[in-house]
């Protein structure tokens, strides 16, 4: 293989007069920008951007962004007649959400900065098989939540928190052990997104590190406490719709404009060809590898060259990897701890209507997929093929993305993943933040302080710990990066703190003789033995114990799978043999009560059991079915490939694409499908107050100072078969049939 440049044609590669000793053929990165000899690190404290537009960025884009969600939800409101927010539409969004609005709320807030960044890192250390087993690995967590979330809608329909669950099946022992683990996991996920975030703004414009840490949360916390999850979930679509369009620019910019898939493979064979002697010259002052920085004082590699250790034939085109599959069990586990642990997957399941819960998650675990596993096929296997200087340091800290762009696209290219990197932070930030607000204010302070508290105390509670949950998570994200943590390292602890307490709570949903103490055993003794087997590996595999033996992949491997197996373990064994239970789970929603008598979603129609039972087997066989095609069936089948060919790894690479621009057609496109009856009452309304003639808002916001109610609910009198204590009956209404007709076809469900 021959890389054409535009050096002077020698035995061995020369730049800028400088002869690399021993390398024919200089990397490709080289032909584009020569700077690049000599360079250890690819930013080197030089930002491509300036400062100002870092301040633009996370102050300009959180101000953006307070303004359009709370215009949104005053037209909803004034323009279509919907209700005034109530403590239960805060943290509810009206249980009421349709299947797109559903599946895109699910893509932009399990879009972390780690998909965009961490993603990228793994494909730089391993590969192809990086970016698969980070997009798999954490596909499946959401396709199988879709058996809890309509499992939810089952048993639990009037529940806010998976908390409340808790307490309501298995008492305050229990209701306290998760609580803890739920705040666990929110401050996990919060600090990765602070820890990539602000190392990317700081790289790219500048800014001061622990200034990005503070101010970054400010965005978030402007829209969410002044419109809650409706406002969160309406921002979402939109963060979701920016962060898809960067990512199709990104990949057609790498394969298609710029480079195509046989170049990104001779690239790739080229990277891995040369030895430790030519690495060592290509990455030092002078070419001879005197002070050279290829690898440190211990041996370990700081730049994406030569061949990959455990890879097959050291190639990055390969999914034989083992480094590759240790990551991705290691991403599989932590993962279902972020997802089954986080209230903000469990908010979005009680916000959904029963109908959409199964889909919407079904279908926003399919197009999140292609986020990590397209930008990183793209980006990430073009920073080790350009052989880019990007050091170790860089990339654990999820800077190879905005290298890439910056290399490709100049100034433009780290604008993009900039706003993209800013997109995925304030969309799970926001989702993080009503989930903790929704934790502290019904299982915190309703449970333990104002057991009597009004709707509009939990509103106001609500909206004060979004504030101060922003404030603490900046400094806190300040902290962490002073001891020494990146966002690599926090991304593979996580699943040993909160892996101990997921399969207690499937239990919790699926099987009804699961102990409450049997759970509380488990979830603290995995914890013990993941934090101690996790210690005692480090100690064994490097003789000391420190933040870099810690986070080696075995250590951290061998911690993850501890955490999550040995709570399996315990918590069947209690159950079954020590404190057998055979819980009724139609007894489960009458131990949880309403602040307000806002039912919407709560009707006989939205409780049909058939239809429930009906999208509970659907969910459960194609989300078992797409686990094991993701995780056991596509594996298997790369590997007779082995190292993949050039027609093997376009075709790769041409799935990659294909998933990234049908993901990105259906979340933009269908949301606003579904919801052309809304849009249209709204437009419809404007027109009408614009014109001065009587609309459909005018008819039905006369309705808003009553209680919200289903269609199956009679307004004035009440249904003596149905038992409800704490849905009393709706007030009546004074209007004539005609009028009250009228309201309930505006009001109706679709």
């Amino acid at each position: 293989m021959t890389v054409v440049t535009d050096f002077p044609t020698t035995e061995f590669c020369t730049v800028g007069g400088t002869v690399i000793d021993g390398v024919q053929y200089c990397p490709p990165s080289w032909e584009e920008n020569p700077g690049y000899f000599g360079k250890g690190s690819y930013f080197g404290g030089s930002p491509p951007l300036s400062t100002a537009v870092g301040y633009l960025v996370v102050l300009g884009f959180g101000a953006l962004f307070s303004v359009f969600t709370t215009v949104v939800v005053f037209m909803d409101k004034f323009f279509a007649g919907n209700a005034t927010i109530t403590s239960e539409h805060f943290n509810t969004a009206g249980r009421m959400v349709k299947t797109g609005l559903t599946a895109s709320v699910i893509v932009s807030q399990w879009t972390w900065a780690a998909t965009l960044l961490q993603s990228s890192n793994v494909a730089w250390q391993y590969g192809v098989s990086g970016p698969f087993w980070y997009a798999s690995g954490a596909t499946i967590q959401v396709l199988l939540f879709g058996v809890l979330a309509i499992s939810l809608k089952d048993v639990a329909p009037s529940a806010h928190t998976m908390c409340e669950i808790v307490r309501a099946r298995w008492g305050k022992s229990a209701h306290i052990t998760f609580l803890i683990f739920a705040f666990l996991a929110n401050i996990i996920v919060t600090s990765m997104l602070l820890l990539g975030g602000a190392a990317t703004v700081e790289a790219l414009t500048g800014m001061n590190y622990e200034l990005a840490s503070f101010l970054i949360p400010w965005g978030v916390i402007l829209y969410t406490s002044a419109g809650g999850l409706k406002a969160t979930f309406m921002a979402s679509y939109l963060h979701t719709m920016i962060i898809f369009a960067v990512l199709i620019t990104m990949i057609t910019i790498v394969y298609i404009k710029v480079y195509s898939s046989n170049q990104i493979y001779d690239f790739l064979d080229q990277t891995v060809s040369y030895d430790e002697a030519q690495c060592k010259n290509i990455y030092s002052k002078d070419g001879l590898g005197t002070n050279q920085y290829y690898m440190d004082a211990d041996g370990n590699k700081l730049m994406a060259c030569g061949p990959v250790s455990g890879n097959s034939q050291g190639s990055y085109l390969t999914m034989l990897s083992g480094d590759g599959l240790m990551f991705g069990i290691i991403n599989i586990v932590g993962n279902f701890g972020t997802v089954f642990v986080d209230q903000s997957y469990w908010q979005s399941a009680i916000a959904a209507r029963p109908s959409s819960a199964a889909k919407g998650y079904l279908l926003g675990g399919i197009c999140w997929f292609a986020i990590p596993f397209s930008l990183a096929t793209s980006l990430g296997l073009a920073s080790t093929a350009l052989m880019l200087p990007i050091n170790s340091g860089e990339a654990g800290s999820g800077l190879v993305p905005p290298a890439v762009a910056d290399h490709l696209l100049g100034q433009a290219g780290s604008a993009l993943i900039l706003i993209m990197l800013f997109m995925a932070i304030v969309s799970t930030g926001s989702a993080e933040s009503i989930a903790v607000s929704s934790l502290i204010a019904y299982d915190v302070y309703r449970e333990y302080f104002n057991p009597d508290a009004t709707g509009a105390q939990i509103l106001k509670v609500s909206r004060i710990v979004i504030v101060l949950f922003g404030i603490f998570m900046g400094l806190f994200s300040i902290v962490l990066n002073v001891i020494g943590l990146n966002l690599g390292w926090v991304y593979l602890f996580m699943g040993i703190v909160i892996g101990s307490a997921v399969i207690p709570l499937w239990n919790m949903m699926t099987w009804d003789k699961a102990s409450g103490k049997g759970a509380v055993i488990a979830a603290w003794s995995g914890l013990i033995l993941a934090v101690s087997g996790w210690l005692i590996g480090a100690k064994i595999q490097s003789d000391k114990i420190s933040v870099a033996t810690l986070g080696t992949n075995e250590v951290m491997l061998s911690g993850n799978l501890i955490a999550i197996l040995s709570s399996g373990l315990i918590h069947y064994v209690y159950s079954k043999f020590v404190d057998p239970q055979v819980f009724d789970f139609a007894t489960l929603d009458g131990n949880i009560h309403l602040v307000e008598q806002d039912l919407s979603g709560l009707g006989a129609e939205q409780q049909d059991k058939n239809e429930l039972r009906r999208a509970k087997r659907w969910i459960t066989r194609r989300g078992y079915l797409l686990t094991f095609v993701l995780i056991i069936v596509w594996p298997l089948l790369s590997i007779p490939a082995q190292v993949f060919s050039k027609d093997y790894f376009a075709f790769w690479v041409l799935v990659s694409i294909a998933w990234g621009f049908s993901a990105a057609i259906t979340i933009s496109f269908l949301p606003l499908f579904e919801s052309q009856d809304e849009i249209g009452r709204v437009f419809s309304g404007m027109f009408n107050y614009i014109t001065g003639r009587k609309g459909d808002a005018e008819q039905y916001a006369e309705e808003e100072e009553a209680p919200a109610k289903t269609v199956d609910e009679p307004v004035a009198e009440a249904q003596p078969d149905v038992e409800d204590p704490v849905k009393p009956e709706a007030a009546e209404v004074d209007k004539s049939d005609k009028d009250y007709n009228e309201f309930l076809d505006a009001v109706k469900p679709e």
